[in-house]
């Protein structure tokens, strides 16, 4: 039946502000005990690699150290490839913290670039003793491989970093001509990053973290 013209439009009644209230409360608890549940699995992702200085666990292992429920993991991650990627944008995440405060402690814009440069080296290098690196390199370089796009958003915290210190030596008046902030930041990141995490190669002669910042230095400034 149409309805008459003069007869008023019933509109939806909105949520009291109480019940607003409950539902939010809720949601908030819901997604304290997912972060909670999250961490834990991270956690003892970590403990696992920790002690095997690998990457080779099995996710019943990841379970069974956290005290969850194997349904409970796979309603956090997809598998296994997703809680490597989880941990290892966090290590790049806090990588990029770390050297941020180093670089901030020094007051020459060249300085910090070579500050962070050296200290991404020796954390991005294999142990020597076969143990593995803090930002578990050979996951790194079949992520850099198998899932470029994955490696790009881990890596943005540590390119952003970069980004920033030669954008102040661009405007230093540092960088040599027609370099552009953003592309030398890319560069020197992946060569720094790609000659650590593949030193181990050259047992003989392995690089230090002053030869590849004399070789970066050279590259990108006008000395």
């Amino acid at each position: 039946m149409a309805q008459k013209a003069d007869q008023p439009v019933s509109t939806p009644t909105e949520e009291p502000a109480w019940k607003q209230r409950a539902v939010e409360r809720s949601t908030q608890a819901a997604k304290r005990r997912a972060e909670q549940r999250v961490e834990r699995f991270l956690d003892a992702a970590q403990a696992i690699m920790a002690e095997k200085g690998t990457t080779d666990f099995t996710v019943q292992e990841v379970v069974d150290r956290s005290k969850q429920s194997l349904r409970s993991f796979y309603q956090h991650f997809d598998g296994k490839h997703e809680l490597l990627l989880a941990l290892f944008e966090d290590a790049m995440s806090k990588s990029a913290d770390q050297l941020r405060a180093s670089a901030a402690e020094q007051s020459n814009p060249l300085e910090r670039v070579r500050v962070v440069v050296q200290e991404l080296f020796d954390s991005s290098r294999p142990d020597p003793s076969g143990r593995q690196g803090p930002l578990f390199s050979d996951f790194a370089l079949r992520l850099l491989v198998s899932h470029p796009a994955e490696m790009r958003v881990a890596n943005a915290p540590l390119l952003a970093l970069f980004t920033e210190l030669m954008t102040e030596l661009e405007e230093a008046g540092l960088l040599r001509p027609g370099f552009k902030a953003r592309r030398v930041a890319a560069l020197t990141m992946q060569t720094v990053m790609f000659n650590a995490q593949s030193s181990g190669q050259d047992g003989a002669h392995p690089l230090t973290a002053e030869e590849i910042w004399d070789f970066c230095a050279k590259g990108f400034t006008l000395s």
